[in-house]
């Protein structure tokens, strides 16, 4: 596997940056606790898995085989993370508090949880794009494909639970304007940083 530390940097900063999950782990811990945020998170993780789940057919083969995918692939990829740096900058600042959920069970909420992930498209294009570059075609593609998505479902699950975990106490600062403006500053910094490690980094 090559240039994990940098997957695993990305990986972070998309899990944790802004996003329909976020707002509803916060809104769910913010509600019920941290006990019913559980649902939710497992069922981003797990549509995170059947997300990458798709990368793991023809996409992977394809950029295995063909330099010139690859090249096109990261670059397209390098782009939107710039661009998805930049919305994030300009952006007003980000609220959760504007966003409800309604009470369910465990198993609604895993249901929500899950169909949100798989209509995320910041997971989707990461998955299909980004992820498939970090595969050494020299070496054993399942065991670089487990490996990848499970740190990305692992992060998902660590990440959320943390938001869960600190959503109340600092939950004054996250409904305030200058909470939700470097939320969304750091963010798009960020982004910004890694389209660029992206774009030259080397097959």
């Amino acid at each position: 596997m090559k240039l994990y530390s940098l997957f695993l940097l990305m990986a972070t900063a998309t899990v944790f940056s802004p996003g329909p999950g976020v707002v509803m782990t916060l809104s769910n811990a913010l509600r019920y606790g941290m006990r019913g945020t559980f649902g939710g998170i497992l069922g981003i993780a797990c549509g995170a898995l059947a997300v990458a789940a798709i990368s793991a057919t023809s996409l992977g083969v394809l950029l295995a085989a063909s330099a010139l995918a690859f090249t096109v692939l990261k670059l397209i990829g390098a782009a939107y993370l710039i661009y998805l740096g930049i919305r994030l900058w300009r952006a007003p600042p980000f609220r959760f508090a504007e966003q409800s959920v309604y009470e369910a069970s465990f198993g609604k909420r895993f249901l929500e949880g899950l169909s949100l992930q798989l209509t995320n498209p910041k997971a989707i294009f990461f998955f299909l794009s980004v992820f498939p570059l970090f595969i050494d075609p020299a070496r054993s593609y399942p065991i670089q494909f487990a490996t990848l998505v499970l740190t990305y479902s692992s992060l998902v699950v660590v990440i959320h639970c943390s938001y869960a975990l600190f959503a109340k106490r600092a939950k004054g600062w996250l409904v305030s304007e200058r909470g939700g403006r470097v939320v969304n500053k750091t963010a798009g910094v960020t982004f910004v940083c890694f389209g660029a490690a992206l774009a030259t980094a080397k097959r």
